[in-house]
């Protein structure tokens, strides 16, 4: 099983919307993946609520069956598809990936 975590710092303005309300989008955008994408057992996405400095507003938190499945979710259009509004309303990116 592949652990997948990414945390993200949002622009304090993007796509005509402020940084909470991007990352609640962020937020229903990619937990609506879950059933659609092979291999992706679990996932979750989390707002700071705390103001946590560093600010990593965002994370996410993801349980995929193999090495395989990762490459699969990655590349799936679905997941594409929210990549494309992240990369437009993030200011900073950290991610790790670990096997149990």
């Amino acid at each position: 099983m592949i652990k997948h975590i990414v945390m993200w710092t949002l622009k304090d303005q993007a796509e005509g919307a402020g940084a909470e309300e991007n990352g609640k989008k962020m937020k229903q955008m990619l937990e609506a993946l879950n059933g659609k994408i092979p291999g992706l057992l679990h996932l979750e996405v989390g707002l700071d609520v705390f103001q946590a400095s560093p600010a990593w507003q965002v994370v996410l938190y993801s349980e995929l069956e193999s090495r395989d499945a990762l490459q699969v979710y990655q590349q799936h259009p679905e997941h594409q598809r929210c990549v494309e509004f992240v990369k437009k309303v993030v200011v900073d990116r950290s991610v790790v990936d670990y096997e149990i």
